[in-house]
């Protein structure tokens, strides 16, 4: 056996860990903006962790109207209508712009994380 396949065996375990470790951190920073979204709209936090009803939650946030979460449902443009929809209301309901408005569409982690953690005030569905 060659040691320079052991090596590169252990560098890629290292990579494939590493990955991890950011995707989890990455992914517990988004449960609490998403939980302290939640909250400053005056829901409970516990809400955003329960899937789909967390979906119908954020619509209801964003929008007044939770019902409008079975966007996602159509085929093919769905989800695209109900991304871009949400972005739009939510961005309006915190007060927000255009310039977050296309965050929250482009970038949508970025821009939740400092929705949640950021000192915007939610207004209500716009």
């Amino acid at each position: 056996m060659n040691s320079s396949n052991g090596v590169a065996g252990g560098l890629a375990a290292g990579f494939g860990i590493g990955y991890i470790i950011v995707c989890l951190v990455i992914t517990v920073l988004l449960i609490i903006a998403y939980w302290k979204i939640f909250e400053k709209a005056g829901e409970a936090g516990w809400k955003s962790i329960i899937p789909f009803y967390s979906l119908y939650v954020l619509t209801k946030i964003a929008t007044g109207n939770g019902l409008l979460f079975l966007l996602i449902l159509i085929p093919g443009v769905g989800a695209i209508i109900w991304d871009i929809l949400v972005a739009v209301k939510m961005s309006k309901a915190f007060g927000k712009g255009i310039g977050f408005t296309l965050g929250l569409i482009f970038i949508p982690n970025i821009f939740y994380l400092i929705l949640g953690f950021g000192g915007a005030q939610y207004i209500g569905p716009q």
